[in-house]
């Protein structure tokens, strides 16, 4: 079946290419600040708009993926970007382009348009010069950004102490390291957590800013650079081994991300039988991803389940991932 001209239009201009120049070998680094990120990375981001086709306007939303040596993936979104009109559905069925940075602009051609990235859009040109599309980049933040504890949480790091950490290391003057646990334990409770993966355009799958929210140090909600990857149980938003998140709303590297949860423990009898499975609902970057999802048994890495509370538990993966504004209400 062929294929609608938006879609043939967006195959080929997203196939991302940006000047020669401004790469070079130390895209090979990890990257922890936007300000030290090399130029892949402001190509690299979310872009949305319209492109006309037989007389209709169909909106996309692509997420473009730098993934170093000049090379880039472009993901497109029908209805726009996850969580903002795109429904979900098959990401083997989305379109995907890989592209190469080449030349001082982005300009493709084909039998009847030209398609041009530059000044974070992308202009489309139709036949007899018309432009008939224009997809502009945009930089979305979480709703729950900066979320402030209520009256009566316990603030578990707040960017002036790590004290109420086990092992909490402070870098870059205010941010939480990965791999500690809160001295805290806790049973029924709701969290409130800011995190920041860093940039590694070189590498692949779990080696690209791993670490995890281990709740009650037996659950681990993934945290992973997967921007514009499947959405698997073992990425950005899953629940390890046990539910991939509902839609992947993992944003660019080096974006503060947020996660919400309402976490509900298992129950025990006085034998130490187990009675009740646990339940969480968490929100992704303040879309739901799990919805009172039942959580049969704890997930590999850490803690085996138990009657009594636990601690929180970021995971250290060897990558310099952050959190901030960590707080938790008990229930």
């Amino acid at each position: 079946m062929q294929r609608p001209l938006a879609h043939l239009i967006l195959t080929a201009m997203l196939a991302v290419a940006a000047p020669l120049a401004l790469f070079a070998a130390d895209d090979t680094k990890t990257y922890t600040t936007q300000e030290e990120a090399p130029a892949s990375y402001k190509l690299q981001g979310e872009y949305v708009g319209k492109v006309e086709t037989d007389g209709a306007e169909v909106k996309y939303g692509v997420q473009v993926i730098a993934l170093g040596n000049d090379k880039f993936q472009a993901v497109t979104y029908p209805g726009g970007l996850p969580g903002e009109g795109y429904s979900g559905g098959n990401y083997d069925e989305l379109l995907k382009v890989e592209g190469t940075a080449s030349g001082n602009k982005v300009e493709f051609k084909g039998d009847n348009f030209v398609a041009t990235l530059h000044d974070g859009k992308i202009e489309v040109i139709g036949e007899g010069g018309a432009e008939i599309g224009t997809l502009e980049k945009v930089v979305r933040k979480s709703p729950t950004l900066g979320a402030k504890a209520p009256e009566g949480a316990l603030v578990l790091f707040d960017g002036t102490s790590a004290d109420a950490w086990n092992n909490g290391k402070i870098v870059q003057e205010d941010l939480l390291l990965a791999d500690c646990e809160s001295k805290e334990k806790f049973g029924d409770h709701t969290l409130h957590l800011e995190f920041r993966t860093p940039f590694k355009p070189d590498a692949r799958g779990q080696a690209r800013g791993n670490s995890g929210l281990y709740i009650q140090s037996r659950y681990e909600c993934q945290v992973l650079d997967s921007f514009g990857l499947t959405g698997a149980d073992n990425e950005c938003g899953g629940i390890y081994k046990v539910s991939k998140p509902k839609v992947n709303m993992c944003f660019p590297p080096l974006t503060w991300q947020t996660y919400d949860v309402d976490f509900t423990a298992a129950k025990y009898d006085a034998d130490g039988k187990k009675t009740e499975n646990a339940r969480v609902t968490i929100k992704h970057n303040g879309v739901v991803i799990h919805d009172d999802l039942e959580l049969p048994s704890n997930t590999p890495g850490r803690h085996q389940e138990g009657p009594g509370p636990d601690a929180i538990y970021l995971q250290g993966h060897g990558n310099p991932v952050v959190y901030r504004n960590i707080w938790v209400v008990k229930k």
